[in-house]
Protein backbone atom coordinates (compact mmCIF):
# COMPACT_ATOMS: atom_id res chain seq x y z
CA UNK A 1 0.00 0.00 0.00
CA UNK A 2 0.55 3.60 -0.56
CA UNK A 3 -0.21 6.87 0.86
CA UNK A 4 0.55 10.19 -1.61
CA UNK A 5 0.58 12.86 0.24
CA UNK A 6 0.18 16.22 -1.57
CA UNK A 7 2.33 18.92 -0.82
CA UNK A 8 2.78 22.70 -1.96
CA UNK A 9 6.43 23.85 -3.14
CA UNK A 10 6.23 27.32 -1.58
CA UNK A 11 4.97 27.02 2.06
CA UNK A 12 5.56 23.24 2.55
CA UNK A 13 1.73 23.16 3.84
CA UNK A 14 0.52 19.26 2.70
CA UNK A 15 -1.80 16.56 3.04
CA UNK A 16 -2.65 13.31 2.06
CA UNK A 17 -3.99 13.56 -1.43
CA UNK A 18 -8.11 12.72 -2.52
CA UNK A 19 -8.63 15.49 -5.14
CA UNK A 20 -5.97 17.47 -6.70
CA UNK A 21 -5.91 20.89 -5.67
CA UNK A 22 -6.29 23.98 -7.51
CA UNK A 23 -4.62 26.19 -4.85
CA UNK A 24 -2.80 25.79 -1.21
CA UNK A 25 -5.20 25.89 1.64
CA UNK A 26 -2.37 27.56 3.36
CA UNK A 27 -0.56 30.26 1.45
CA UNK A 28 -2.75 30.17 -2.11
CA UNK A 29 0.64 28.74 -4.27
CA UNK A 30 -0.62 27.24 -7.46
CA UNK A 31 2.58 24.66 -7.67
CA UNK A 32 2.06 21.13 -5.95
CA UNK A 33 4.29 18.46 -5.41
CA UNK A 34 3.17 14.79 -4.76
CA UNK A 35 5.48 12.53 -2.28
CA UNK A 36 4.88 8.97 -1.49
CA UNK A 37 5.09 6.56 1.54
CA UNK A 38 5.44 3.22 0.90
CA UNK A 39 4.42 0.58 3.49
CA UNK A 40 6.89 -1.85 1.99
CA UNK A 41 9.93 -1.33 0.37
CA UNK A 42 10.01 -0.44 -3.54
CA UNK A 43 9.84 -3.50 -5.18
CA UNK A 44 12.22 -2.29 -8.07
CA UNK A 45 13.85 -3.48 -10.52
CA UNK A 46 12.89 -7.07 -9.33
CA UNK A 47 9.60 -6.52 -9.96
CA UNK A 48 9.65 -5.03 -13.10
CA UNK A 49 10.16 -7.96 -15.32
CA UNK A 50 6.63 -9.38 -14.84
CA UNK A 51 4.70 -6.67 -15.93
CA UNK A 52 4.11 -4.95 -19.14
CA UNK A 53 6.38 -2.58 -20.85
CA UNK A 54 4.36 0.43 -20.05
CA UNK A 55 4.98 3.22 -17.81
CA UNK A 56 2.35 1.63 -15.74
CA UNK A 57 4.98 -0.47 -14.76
CA UNK A 58 6.15 2.01 -12.15
CA UNK A 59 2.39 2.82 -10.49
CA UNK A 60 4.12 2.58 -6.74
CA UNK A 61 5.17 6.21 -7.81
CA UNK A 62 2.09 7.36 -9.56
CA UNK A 63 -0.67 9.15 -7.91
CA UNK A 64 -3.49 7.11 -8.45
CA UNK A 65 -4.56 5.24 -5.47
CA UNK A 66 -7.19 2.70 -7.37
CA UNK A 67 -5.12 1.12 -10.11
CA UNK A 68 -8.69 -0.17 -11.66
CA UNK A 69 -9.29 3.52 -12.64
CA UNK A 70 -5.83 3.25 -14.66
CA UNK A 71 -6.71 4.09 -18.46
CA UNK A 72 -3.91 2.99 -20.44
CA UNK A 73 -3.19 2.23 -24.28
CA UNK A 74 0.03 1.09 -23.99
CA UNK A 75 1.88 4.44 -23.62
CA UNK A 76 5.58 4.56 -22.29
CA UNK A 77 7.94 1.45 -22.42
CA UNK A 78 9.75 3.14 -25.76
CA UNK A 79 12.72 1.95 -26.70
CA UNK A 80 16.00 4.09 -26.26
CA UNK A 81 18.03 4.53 -29.56
CA UNK A 82 21.65 4.26 -29.93
CA UNK A 83 23.01 6.49 -32.61
CA UNK A 84 25.13 5.76 -35.31
CA UNK A 85 25.45 7.80 -38.01
CA UNK A 86 24.72 10.83 -36.48
CA UNK A 87 26.58 9.83 -33.60
CA UNK A 88 29.70 9.47 -35.66
CA UNK A 89 29.26 12.42 -37.98
CA UNK A 90 29.02 14.46 -34.67
CA UNK A 91 32.50 12.62 -33.03
CA UNK A 92 30.22 11.37 -30.11
CA UNK A 93 30.39 7.92 -28.74
CA UNK A 94 27.38 7.47 -27.07
CA UNK A 95 24.64 9.31 -28.57
CA UNK A 96 20.74 8.25 -27.54
CA UNK A 97 17.80 8.81 -29.04
CA UNK A 98 14.64 8.43 -26.63
CA UNK A 99 11.83 7.52 -29.36
CA UNK A 100 8.75 8.50 -27.99
CA UNK A 101 6.99 8.92 -31.62
CA UNK A 102 6.22 5.49 -30.54
CA UNK A 103 3.22 6.62 -27.99
CA UNK A 104 -0.42 5.41 -29.40
CA UNK A 105 -0.37 8.98 -30.75
CA UNK A 106 2.78 9.58 -31.34
CA UNK A 107 4.73 11.90 -29.00
CA UNK A 108 5.23 11.88 -25.56
CA UNK A 109 2.25 14.00 -24.05
CA UNK A 110 0.31 10.00 -24.35
CA UNK A 111 2.21 9.85 -21.15
CA UNK A 112 0.35 12.99 -19.25
CA UNK A 113 -3.33 12.08 -21.23
CA UNK A 114 -3.06 8.57 -19.50
CA UNK A 115 -2.40 9.47 -15.89
CA UNK A 116 -4.21 12.73 -16.14
CA UNK A 117 -7.50 11.00 -17.42
CA UNK A 118 -7.10 7.98 -15.43
CA UNK A 119 -7.01 10.71 -12.22
CA UNK A 120 -10.32 12.84 -14.04
CA UNK A 121 -11.97 8.95 -14.00
CA UNK A 122 -10.52 8.44 -10.65
CA UNK A 123 -12.46 11.85 -9.08
CA UNK A 124 -15.17 10.88 -11.61
CA UNK A 125 -15.22 13.88 -13.99
CA UNK A 126 -17.17 13.63 -17.04
CA UNK A 127 -16.59 17.05 -18.77
CA UNK A 128 -13.41 18.61 -19.19
CA UNK A 129 -11.35 21.90 -20.46
CA UNK A 130 -7.38 21.36 -21.77
CA UNK A 131 -5.60 24.06 -23.74
CA UNK A 132 -2.97 22.85 -26.03
CA UNK A 133 -0.70 23.80 -29.08
CA UNK A 134 -1.17 20.77 -30.64
CA UNK A 135 -0.18 17.11 -29.46
CA UNK A 136 -1.31 17.49 -25.95
CA UNK A 137 -4.79 18.43 -27.37
CA UNK A 138 -4.34 15.22 -29.65
CA UNK A 139 -3.40 13.05 -26.59
CA UNK A 140 -5.77 13.98 -24.19
CA UNK A 141 -9.07 13.58 -27.35
CA UNK A 142 -7.94 10.39 -27.73
CA UNK A 143 -7.86 9.16 -24.44
CA UNK A 144 -10.96 10.79 -23.21
CA UNK A 145 -12.60 9.38 -25.85
CA UNK A 146 -11.90 5.70 -24.25
CA UNK A 147 -12.56 6.76 -21.37
CA UNK A 148 -16.28 8.60 -22.15
CA UNK A 149 -15.15 12.25 -20.98
CA UNK A 150 -16.23 15.00 -22.86
CA UNK A 151 -13.18 16.88 -24.02
CA UNK A 152 -12.98 20.64 -24.60
CA UNK A 153 -9.75 21.75 -26.43
CA UNK A 154 -9.16 25.23 -26.86
CA UNK A 155 -5.69 26.02 -29.21
CA UNK A 156 -3.85 28.80 -30.83
CA UNK A 157 -5.21 29.38 -35.25
CA UNK A 158 -1.31 28.69 -35.82
CA UNK A 159 -1.63 25.36 -34.92
CA UNK A 160 -2.02 23.34 -38.26
CA UNK A 161 -5.04 22.55 -40.02
CA UNK A 162 -4.58 18.19 -39.82
CA UNK A 163 -3.28 18.65 -36.38
CA UNK A 164 -6.63 20.28 -35.23
CA UNK A 165 -9.04 17.89 -37.56
CA UNK A 166 -7.17 14.48 -35.68
CA UNK A 167 -8.48 16.34 -32.43
CA UNK A 168 -12.48 16.42 -33.94
CA UNK A 169 -11.81 13.10 -34.89
CA UNK A 170 -11.74 11.67 -31.58
CA UNK A 171 -14.79 13.68 -30.90
CA UNK A 172 -13.69 16.50 -28.75
CA UNK A 173 -15.25 20.14 -28.95
CA UNK A 174 -12.39 22.50 -30.49
CA UNK A 175 -12.27 25.99 -30.06
CA UNK A 176 -9.84 28.07 -31.87
CA UNK A 177 -8.51 30.99 -30.34
CA UNK A 178 -6.83 34.05 -32.54
CA UNK A 179 -4.00 35.12 -30.33
CA UNK A 180 -1.31 33.96 -28.25
CA UNK A 181 -0.85 30.78 -26.42
CA UNK A 182 -1.23 32.22 -22.56
CA UNK A 183 -4.54 34.20 -24.13
CA UNK A 184 -6.07 30.95 -25.54
CA UNK A 185 -5.43 29.50 -21.87
CA UNK A 186 -7.00 32.28 -20.10
CA UNK A 187 -9.92 31.91 -22.24
CA UNK A 188 -9.96 28.35 -21.53
CA UNK A 189 -9.88 28.85 -18.07
CA UNK A 190 -12.82 31.19 -18.19
CA UNK A 191 -14.74 28.65 -20.07
CA UNK A 192 -13.97 26.26 -17.78
CA UNK A 193 -15.24 28.49 -14.65
CA UNK A 194 -18.36 29.78 -16.30
CA UNK A 195 -19.57 26.53 -17.27
CA UNK A 196 -17.97 24.28 -14.13
CA UNK A 197 -15.67 22.21 -15.61
CA UNK A 198 -12.77 20.12 -14.34
CA UNK A 199 -10.18 22.45 -16.07
CA UNK A 200 -6.32 20.89 -16.79
CA UNK A 201 -3.77 23.10 -15.54
CA UNK A 202 -0.77 21.50 -17.39
CA UNK A 203 2.47 21.54 -15.51
CA UNK A 204 0.72 22.63 -12.44
CA UNK A 205 -1.56 19.37 -11.89
CA UNK A 206 -0.11 16.68 -10.34
CA UNK A 207 -0.86 14.01 -13.48
CA UNK A 208 1.52 16.33 -16.15
CA UNK A 209 4.99 16.14 -14.03
CA UNK A 210 4.07 12.93 -12.38
CA UNK A 211 3.33 11.26 -15.98
CA UNK A 212 6.59 12.60 -17.45
CA UNK A 213 9.01 11.47 -14.60
CA UNK A 214 8.23 8.02 -16.19
CA UNK A 215 10.81 9.25 -18.92
CA UNK A 216 13.81 9.12 -16.26
CA UNK A 217 12.67 5.40 -14.65
CA UNK A 218 13.01 4.08 -18.09
CA UNK A 219 16.01 6.07 -19.29
CA UNK A 220 18.19 5.06 -16.25
CA UNK A 221 16.94 0.83 -16.43
CA UNK A 222 17.76 0.85 -20.30
CA UNK A 223 21.54 2.63 -19.84
CA UNK A 224 21.69 0.20 -17.16
CA UNK A 225 21.16 -2.68 -19.38
CA UNK A 226 23.65 -1.27 -21.86
CA UNK A 227 26.44 -0.22 -19.40
CA UNK A 228 26.08 -1.86 -16.39
CA UNK A 229 24.63 -0.76 -13.42
CA UNK A 230 26.00 2.39 -11.41
CA UNK A 231 28.06 0.52 -8.74
CA UNK A 232 27.02 -2.80 -6.79
CA UNK A 233 24.43 -1.13 -4.77
CA UNK A 234 22.90 1.24 -7.54
CA UNK A 235 21.20 -0.87 -10.03
CA UNK A 236 20.40 1.72 -13.00
CA UNK A 237 22.70 4.27 -14.57
CA UNK A 238 22.14 8.49 -15.45
CA UNK A 239 22.87 9.96 -18.49
CA UNK A 240 25.37 12.87 -18.56
CA UNK A 241 22.87 15.22 -20.56
CA UNK A 242 19.52 15.32 -21.34
CA UNK A 243 18.61 17.09 -24.27
CA UNK A 244 14.67 18.86 -24.89
CA UNK A 245 13.13 21.26 -26.95
CA UNK A 246 11.07 23.05 -24.09
CA UNK A 247 8.11 24.95 -24.88
CA UNK A 248 6.23 25.27 -21.42
CA UNK A 249 9.56 23.37 -20.18
CA UNK A 250 7.36 20.27 -18.42
CA UNK A 251 9.02 17.23 -19.97
CA UNK A 252 12.59 17.91 -17.96
CA UNK A 253 11.04 19.03 -15.04
CA UNK A 254 9.10 15.92 -14.95
CA UNK A 255 12.39 14.46 -15.61
CA UNK A 256 14.25 15.72 -13.17
CA UNK A 257 11.53 14.79 -10.40
CA UNK A 258 12.49 10.92 -11.56
CA UNK A 259 15.85 11.51 -10.64
CA UNK A 260 15.36 12.62 -7.51
CA UNK A 261 12.89 9.74 -6.34
CA UNK A 262 15.52 7.30 -7.90
CA UNK A 263 18.10 8.42 -5.62
CA UNK A 264 15.76 8.77 -2.84
CA UNK A 265 15.01 5.00 -3.62
CA UNK A 266 18.52 4.48 -4.12
CA UNK A 267 18.06 3.30 -7.78
CA UNK A 268 19.94 5.71 -9.32
CA UNK A 269 23.27 7.81 -8.57
CA UNK A 270 23.37 12.01 -9.90
CA UNK A 271 21.38 13.53 -12.14
CA UNK A 272 21.64 14.49 -16.18
CA UNK A 273 22.36 18.00 -17.18
CA UNK A 274 19.78 19.40 -19.17
CA UNK A 275 20.07 21.44 -22.91
CA UNK A 276 17.02 23.13 -22.59
CA UNK A 277 16.63 24.10 -26.44
CA UNK A 278 14.24 26.54 -27.59
CA UNK A 279 12.90 28.23 -31.09
CA UNK A 280 14.66 32.27 -31.45
CA UNK A 281 11.21 32.88 -32.37
CA UNK A 282 10.45 32.23 -29.33
CA UNK A 283 12.78 32.13 -26.22
CA UNK A 284 11.82 33.55 -23.36
CA UNK A 285 13.87 30.90 -21.14
CA UNK A 286 16.53 31.39 -23.17
CA UNK A 287 16.50 35.32 -23.17
CA UNK A 288 16.34 35.27 -19.13
CA UNK A 289 18.65 32.65 -17.99
CA UNK A 290 21.23 34.78 -20.27
CA UNK A 291 20.01 38.11 -18.24
CA UNK A 292 20.57 36.48 -15.56
CA UNK A 293 16.63 36.61 -14.19
CA UNK A 294 15.56 34.27 -11.56
CA UNK A 295 11.66 34.58 -13.72
CA UNK A 296 11.25 34.96 -17.43
CA UNK A 297 8.98 37.94 -18.77
CA UNK A 298 6.73 37.21 -21.49
CA UNK A 299 7.45 36.50 -25.18
CA UNK A 300 5.30 39.54 -26.32
CA UNK A 301 5.04 38.57 -30.56
CA UNK A 302 6.68 35.01 -30.89
CA UNK A 303 7.39 34.63 -34.75
CA UNK A 304 8.22 30.71 -34.38
CA UNK A 305 6.82 28.70 -37.92
CA UNK A 306 6.68 25.95 -35.21
CA UNK A 307 3.31 25.94 -32.94
CA UNK A 308 4.19 23.52 -30.45
CA UNK A 309 6.66 26.03 -29.40
CA UNK A 310 5.20 28.93 -29.34
CA UNK A 311 4.77 29.51 -25.47
CA UNK A 312 4.99 33.09 -24.94
CA UNK A 313 4.78 32.68 -20.55
CA UNK A 314 6.72 29.83 -19.23
CA UNK A 315 5.70 30.83 -15.93
CA UNK A 316 7.00 28.99 -13.19
CA UNK A 317 8.75 25.83 -15.38
CA UNK A 318 11.70 28.52 -16.11
CA UNK A 319 12.23 28.96 -12.30
CA UNK A 320 12.33 25.28 -11.94
CA UNK A 321 14.27 24.43 -14.38
CA UNK A 322 16.73 27.52 -14.23
CA UNK A 323 17.34 25.93 -10.46
CA UNK A 324 18.21 22.37 -12.00
CA UNK A 325 20.53 24.08 -14.33
CA UNK A 326 22.46 25.90 -11.92
CA UNK A 327 22.35 22.58 -9.26
CA UNK A 328 23.60 20.09 -11.72
CA UNK A 329 24.76 21.64 -15.19
CA UNK A 330 23.15 22.57 -18.55
CA UNK A 331 21.84 25.20 -20.73
CA UNK A 332 19.41 26.89 -22.23
CA UNK A 333 19.93 27.70 -25.84
CA UNK A 334 18.10 28.68 -28.84
CA UNK A 335 18.34 28.10 -32.77
CA UNK A 336 16.58 29.28 -35.72
CA UNK A 337 13.60 27.53 -36.92
CA UNK A 338 15.02 27.36 -40.04
CA UNK A 339 18.09 25.05 -38.74
CA UNK A 340 14.94 23.23 -36.84
CA UNK A 341 14.15 22.23 -40.47
CA UNK A 342 17.08 21.51 -42.11
CA UNK A 343 17.89 19.06 -38.77
CA UNK A 344 14.77 17.82 -39.76
CA UNK A 345 15.64 16.51 -43.40
CA UNK A 346 18.96 15.73 -41.73
CA UNK A 347 17.77 13.46 -39.20
CA UNK A 348 15.29 11.17 -41.51
CA UNK A 349 18.54 10.57 -44.05
CA UNK A 350 21.23 9.71 -41.80
CA UNK A 351 19.08 8.03 -38.65
CA UNK A 352 15.23 6.76 -40.59
CA UNK A 353 13.56 8.93 -38.24
CA UNK A 354 10.50 11.25 -39.48
CA UNK A 355 10.60 13.75 -36.49
CA UNK A 356 8.16 16.52 -35.91
CA UNK A 357 9.85 20.08 -36.21
CA UNK A 358 9.84 20.35 -32.29
CA UNK A 359 12.46 17.16 -32.01
CA UNK A 360 13.70 18.55 -34.91
CA UNK A 361 14.96 21.51 -32.63
CA UNK A 362 16.51 19.98 -30.08
CA UNK A 363 18.48 17.97 -32.73
CA UNK A 364 19.71 21.75 -34.32
CA UNK A 365 20.35 22.55 -30.52
CA UNK A 366 22.65 19.25 -30.16
CA UNK A 367 24.90 20.31 -33.55
CA UNK A 368 24.93 23.96 -31.97
CA UNK A 369 26.57 22.22 -28.60
CA UNK A 370 28.83 20.29 -30.22
CA UNK A 371 30.08 22.97 -32.22
CA UNK A 372 30.42 25.07 -29.42
CA UNK A 373 32.44 21.94 -27.62
CA UNK A 374 30.01 21.63 -24.66
CA UNK A 375 29.95 18.14 -24.96
CA UNK A 376 32.94 15.61 -24.14
CA UNK A 377 32.76 13.22 -26.61
CA UNK A 378 32.47 10.79 -24.23
CA UNK A 379 29.87 11.56 -22.42
CA UNK A 380 26.35 9.69 -22.75
CA UNK A 381 23.93 11.98 -24.10
CA UNK A 382 20.07 11.10 -24.20
CA UNK A 383 18.01 13.21 -26.75
CA UNK A 384 14.08 13.38 -26.44
CA UNK A 385 12.42 12.60 -29.70
CA UNK A 386 8.62 13.92 -28.89
CA UNK A 387 6.68 13.65 -31.63
CA UNK A 388 6.08 12.13 -35.12
CA UNK A 389 3.93 15.06 -37.00
CA UNK A 390 5.84 15.00 -40.44
CA UNK A 391 2.68 14.44 -43.02
CA UNK A 392 1.38 18.09 -41.84
CA UNK A 393 5.24 19.79 -42.27
CA UNK A 394 4.03 21.63 -45.94
CA UNK A 395 1.76 23.60 -43.02
CA UNK A 396 4.37 24.25 -40.66
CA UNK A 397 6.94 25.29 -43.25
CA UNK A 398 5.23 26.56 -45.60
CA UNK A 399 5.80 26.24 -49.56
CA UNK A 400 8.99 27.84 -50.09
CA UNK A 401 10.53 25.63 -47.07
CA UNK A 402 8.83 22.60 -48.16
CA UNK A 403 11.16 23.36 -51.55
CA UNK A 404 14.17 23.12 -48.83
CA UNK A 405 13.37 20.00 -47.40
CA UNK A 406 13.21 18.60 -50.90
CA UNK A 407 15.65 20.46 -53.03
CA UNK A 408 19.23 20.61 -52.32
CA UNK A 409 20.09 23.57 -54.09
CA UNK A 410 18.07 26.14 -51.58
CA UNK A 411 20.24 27.98 -49.16
CA UNK A 412 20.34 27.28 -45.24
CA UNK A 413 22.78 28.07 -42.63
CA UNK A 414 25.65 25.61 -42.39
CA UNK A 415 25.48 22.80 -39.60
CA UNK A 416 27.98 20.00 -38.25
CA UNK A 417 27.41 17.46 -40.70
CA UNK A 418 24.78 18.82 -42.50
CA UNK A 419 27.47 21.56 -43.36
CA UNK A 420 29.35 18.57 -44.94
CA UNK A 421 26.32 17.35 -46.74
CA UNK A 422 25.95 20.43 -48.72
CA UNK A 423 29.93 20.83 -49.20
CA UNK A 424 29.44 17.49 -50.63
CA UNK A 425 26.69 18.21 -53.10
CA UNK A 426 29.21 20.57 -54.52
CA UNK A 427 31.73 17.80 -55.80
CA UNK A 428 32.11 17.85 -59.66
CA UNK A 429 31.54 14.22 -61.57
CA UNK A 430 35.26 14.58 -62.85
CA UNK A 431 36.49 13.61 -59.16
CA UNK A 432 36.44 9.88 -59.64
CA UNK A 433 38.72 8.51 -57.07
CA UNK A 434 38.76 9.27 -53.14
CA UNK A 435 40.79 7.64 -50.45
CA UNK A 436 39.76 7.86 -47.01
CA UNK A 437 41.92 6.96 -44.27
CA UNK A 438 39.72 6.78 -41.11
CA UNK A 439 40.22 3.91 -37.93
CA UNK A 440 36.42 4.51 -37.08
CA UNK A 441 34.99 1.97 -39.24
CA UNK A 442 31.79 3.82 -39.15
CA UNK A 443 32.81 7.27 -39.37
CA UNK A 444 34.83 5.69 -42.76
CA UNK A 445 31.80 3.58 -43.89
CA UNK A 446 29.17 6.42 -43.61
CA UNK A 447 31.92 9.14 -45.20
CA UNK A 448 31.98 6.42 -47.67
CA UNK A 449 27.87 6.27 -48.49
CA UNK A 450 28.05 9.77 -48.39
CA UNK A 451 30.77 10.69 -51.32
CA UNK A 452 29.06 8.11 -53.41
CA UNK A 453 25.73 9.15 -52.69
CA UNK A 454 27.28 12.65 -54.27
CA UNK A 455 28.84 11.89 -57.37
CA UNK A 456 31.91 10.24 -56.71
CA UNK A 457 32.54 6.86 -58.55
CA UNK A 458 35.30 5.10 -56.29
CA UNK A 459 35.74 5.97 -52.39
CA UNK A 460 38.63 3.59 -50.82
CA UNK A 461 38.95 3.05 -47.17
CA UNK A 462 42.26 2.52 -45.74
CA UNK A 463 42.00 1.30 -41.45
CA UNK A 464 44.97 3.10 -40.56
CA UNK A 465 48.22 5.14 -41.90
CA UNK A 466 50.24 2.81 -43.37
CA UNK A 467 47.40 0.92 -45.24
CA UNK A 468 46.45 4.62 -46.17
CA UNK A 469 49.94 6.09 -47.67
CA UNK A 470 49.86 1.97 -49.50
CA UNK A 471 46.49 2.74 -50.81
CA UNK A 472 47.48 6.15 -52.01
CA UNK A 473 50.32 5.05 -54.03
CA UNK A 474 48.41 2.35 -55.62
CA UNK A 475 44.99 3.98 -56.85
CA UNK A 476 46.30 7.85 -56.88
CA UNK A 477 42.93 9.73 -55.74
CA UNK A 478 41.50 12.88 -56.75
CA UNK A 479 40.75 14.00 -52.91
CA UNK A 480 42.02 12.34 -49.80
CA UNK A 481 40.35 12.35 -45.99
CA UNK A 482 42.17 11.86 -43.25
CA UNK A 483 41.66 11.51 -39.46
CA UNK A 484 44.75 13.03 -37.50
CA UNK A 485 44.05 10.89 -34.74
CA UNK A 486 45.26 7.09 -35.65
CA UNK A 487 47.38 3.95 -34.02
CA UNK A 488 50.14 3.36 -35.70
CA UNK A 489 51.26 6.16 -37.89
CA UNK A 490 48.85 9.50 -37.27
CA UNK A 491 47.51 11.20 -39.80
CA UNK A 492 50.58 13.93 -39.41
CA UNK A 493 53.04 10.60 -40.10
CA UNK A 494 50.67 10.26 -43.32
CA UNK A 495 51.06 13.46 -44.33
CA UNK A 496 54.76 13.66 -43.84
CA UNK A 497 55.22 10.31 -45.93
CA UNK A 498 52.96 12.07 -48.90
CA UNK A 499 54.89 15.65 -48.51
CA UNK A 500 58.35 13.23 -49.09
CA UNK A 501 56.71 11.93 -52.44
CA UNK A 502 56.97 14.16 -55.26
CA UNK A 503 54.30 12.19 -57.26
CA UNK A 504 51.63 12.44 -54.06
CA UNK A 505 52.66 15.90 -52.58
CA UNK A 506 50.12 17.50 -54.72
CA UNK A 507 47.44 15.48 -53.97
CA UNK A 508 44.90 17.62 -51.82
CA UNK A 509 44.21 16.63 -48.53
CA UNK A 510 40.90 17.43 -46.07
CA UNK A 511 41.68 16.47 -42.44
CA UNK A 512 39.06 15.26 -40.87
CA UNK A 513 39.64 15.42 -36.60
CA UNK A 514 37.57 15.22 -33.53
CA UNK A 515 40.38 16.89 -31.44
CA UNK A 516 41.63 20.01 -30.42
CA UNK A 517 44.61 21.48 -32.35
CA UNK A 518 47.07 22.83 -30.31
CA UNK A 519 49.19 26.00 -31.81
CA UNK A 520 51.65 23.93 -32.74
CA UNK A 521 49.51 21.30 -34.57
CA UNK A 522 47.55 23.64 -36.58
CA UNK A 523 51.29 25.76 -37.21
CA UNK A 524 52.27 21.95 -38.57
CA UNK A 525 49.84 21.65 -40.89
CA UNK A 526 49.52 25.36 -42.64
CA UNK A 527 50.41 24.93 -46.22
CA UNK A 528 49.82 21.18 -46.30
CA UNK A 529 46.09 20.74 -46.49
CA UNK A 530 43.67 22.32 -48.26
CA UNK A 531 40.48 21.69 -45.58
CA UNK A 532 40.33 21.20 -42.20
CA UNK A 533 37.11 19.71 -40.56
CA UNK A 534 36.13 19.30 -37.33
CA UNK A 535 34.02 16.39 -36.11
CA UNK A 536 30.99 17.74 -35.03
CA UNK A 537 31.82 21.39 -35.99
CA UNK A 538 30.45 23.76 -37.93
CA UNK A 539 31.64 22.58 -41.98
CA UNK A 540 31.54 25.66 -44.37
CA UNK A 541 30.17 24.97 -47.55
CA UNK A 542 32.72 26.17 -49.48
CA UNK A 543 35.68 24.09 -48.56
CA UNK A 544 35.46 21.46 -50.79
CA UNK A 545 34.22 23.63 -53.22
CA UNK A 546 37.63 25.59 -52.84
CA UNK A 547 39.13 21.98 -52.92
CA UNK A 548 37.74 20.37 -55.94
CA UNK A 549 38.93 24.02 -57.78
CA UNK A 550 42.37 23.70 -57.07
CA UNK A 551 42.18 19.85 -58.02
CA UNK A 552 40.74 20.92 -61.37
CA UNK A 553 42.80 23.67 -61.49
Amino acid sequence: MKRIIIRCANCQYSEEYTYPLVTCPACGGTYMEADYELDEPLPWPAALKNRPDTMWRYRELLPIRDDANILTMGEGGTPLLRSENLAAMLGLRHLYIKDERQGPTGSFKDRQASLAISTMREIGVKEAVVASTGNVAIAYAAYAARAKIKMWVFTISSVPVEKMREVTIYGAELVKVTGTYDQAKQVASHFADSKGLFLDRGIKSLAAKESMKTMAFEIAAQLAEIYGPTSKDIPWRAPDWYIQSVSGGLGPVGLMKGFRELEQFALCQGFPKLANIQSSGCDPMVRAFKAGQEEAPPFLKPSTRIATVATDVPGIAYTILRKEVLEHGGIFESVPDEESFQALKTIAQLEGLSVEPATALAFAGLFKMVRQKMIDPDEIVVLNCSGHTFPVEKHILGEELIRDLDVASVTQPAIPHEGLLTALETVDRRVGRVVVIEDDPGASKLMARILRAHGVRDVYLAPDGEAGIEMVQSVRPDIIVLDLMMPGMDGFGVLDELKSDETLRDVPVVIVTAKDLTTDERARLAGQVQGLLQKGSLIEDDVLKELIDKTLG
